[in-house]
């Protein structure tokens, strides 16, 4: 795949972990673009597939936090986990509002595909009526499904900060989206990971789901694009070996991330001793944060 030239240097300080804090954030999405990168279309609705997809996952990630907090003991756990809760609500309320200001003005209806993340989200991967063990197990095993996602989110937010999409020519707000959003997974990048060790999700355990985490993942995210593509009336009505060819031809030219990076950022869990931190830089993101024209639009 070809090297995309870094659109955020890497600041060579990393400061470790850092206290997690939601951050408030101002989008102003009037006459925003559908095909927000206009050179690459596929990957524009690729990307936005994520608004549909995100907001439910992260309220789930925010209940299973909440029925997991009176059971941690460890102050500084807790401390991140009511940081992550913070931050993922902040997410979930943003990403929801472009559904409505980008996607519905631009004539696209996502609510076929939302109903559907909220039966998978709510009723699948939701609370099950179960007492004692069983209850608590089920618990474990969400907050090691969410350990499994948050290490890809991780890896995308490490990769929308160093892709140089303004050469796609795009746009500007839809890109401090992605580039905010994606700076705060990194920077909470061990949360997950250490709230399913905390609750006893061994290696077997998260290596079995990360199997089926990921082609899940990878088939919601095609879907959502196809979805996306069906209703642009811009596009061809593109089948699935069409769609996907087009899609590797985004991934070739840098507007995505490539397959061999996604499957081996997958594999890197299953090494013994994986860690989190090992993904994305804190200081970057930190630094992205800071800059964000987002954030800053809320602290003027």
């Amino acid at each position: 795949m070809k090297l995309l030239r870094r659109a955020h240097r890497r600041p060579e300080t990393d400061p470790g972990e850092v206290a997690l804090n939601a951050r408030n954030v101002r989008f102003d999405w009037a006459d925003t673009p559908l095909h927000w990168m206009p050179e690459e279309p596929i990957a524009s609705h690729l990307i936005n597939s994520l608004n549909l997809l995100l907001p439910e996952g992260e309220r789930m990630f925010c209940a299973a936090y909440a029925e997991a907090l009176p059971y941690v003991k460890d102050e500084k756990l807790r401390e991140a986990m009511l940081g992550f809760i913070g931050q993922e609500s902040m997410h979930a309320e943003t990403h929801d509002k472009v559904l409505h200001e980008v996607l519905a003005a631009n004539g696209i209806d996502p609510a076929p595909y939302v109903r559907q993340a909220e039966y998978l989200f709510r009723k699948t991967l939701g609370p099950k009526d179960a007492e004692g063990i069983a209850q608590r197990q089920l618990m474990v095993e969400r907050l090691a499904f969410i350990a499994c996602l948050e290490h890809f989110f991780a890896f995308l937010g490490d990769w929308v900060l160093n892709a140089d999409l303004e050469k796609f020519g795009a746009d500007p707000r839809v890109a401090d989206l992605f580039r905010w959003h994606g700076a705060e997974e990194v920077e909470h990048r061990h949360v997950a990971h250490d709230v399913a060790v905390y609750f006893g999700a061994g290696y077997v355990r998260r290596s079995a789901l990360m199997v089926l985490v990921f082609p899940i993942f990878i088939s919601l995210v095609v879907r959502g694009t196809k979805f996306m593509v069906q209703q642009d009336p811009a596009l061809p009505d593109l089948g699935y070996p069409r769609l996907i060819k087009r899609v590797f031809g985004a991934m070739w030219r840098g507007s995505l991330p490539g397959v061999p990076s996604l499957l081996w950022s997958a594999l890197s869990t299953f090494k013994p001793g994986y860690n989190p931190e090992t993904v994305g830089s804190t200081a970057q993101a930190v630094a992205y944060l800071a800059a964000s024209p987002a954030a800053r639009a809320v602290a003027s």
